[in-house]
């Protein structure tokens, strides 16, 4: 029964571990030249619409600021490119069920037996994935000129939080500048 348990708790954080990487993907318009931009400000009307708490919105904001200003951009009243995010968010839930049961037993058909029978064991979790879109846009065309979104698991756990979101925007803004292939 012991190992059983055990095997329980190292598949539940198996999965767990799992689900803590990040998947991400970008996309940005082939024709830009992104060795033009240098300074960067927000979109304040887009920021606004994101649909999460105005402290997760700082954290986000933080942690793309610290990229930019990492990859040499400086913030900006007249800004070359503005930044954008929106949020979605979706409850995944896990259901995992094994059986340890062996041997033989008793059924239509077949008779009595010798054997042992086990049992069968449920693991029911559930977490939020939440997907993490960075627009940037040129302003004076004032369009779209790069795109990077990251999915992952969320935390509540508020200890967390911050270093949770500086993963999704580290990996999503590693796509950026884009490297064009020659």
């Amino acid at each position: 029964m012991k190992t059983i348990k055990l095997l329980s708790v190292l598949f539940v954080t198996a999965i767990m571990a799992s689900c803590s990487s990040i998947r991400v993907v970008s996309d940005y318009d082939d024709s830009v030249d992104f060795s033009q931009y240098k300074t960067y400000g927000y979109f304040k009307e887009g920021i606004d619409k994101a649909e999460i708490s105005d402290l997760d919105k700082k954290r986000i904001l933080k942690a793309i600021e610290t990229e930019l200003q990492n990859k040499g951009f400086t913030k900006s009243d007249n800004p070359t490119l503005l930044v954008n995010i929106f949020t979605k968010a979706t409850q995944q839930v896990d259901v995992n069920q094994w059986n340890n049961g062996f041997g033989w037993g008793y059924g239509y058909g077949y008779g009595w037996g010798p054997g042992f029978w086990g049992g069968s064991y449920t693991s029911v979790s559930t977490s939020t994935e939440g997907t993490l879109y960075i627009d940037l846009i040129d302003v004076n065309k004032k369009e779209l000129v790069w795109q990077g979104v990251g999915t992952g698991v969320l935390t509540l756990d508020r200890e967390r939080k911050q270093e949770r979101i500086n993963e999704f925007v580290t990996e999503i803004m590693k796509q950026f500048p884009p490297q064009k292939k020659k």
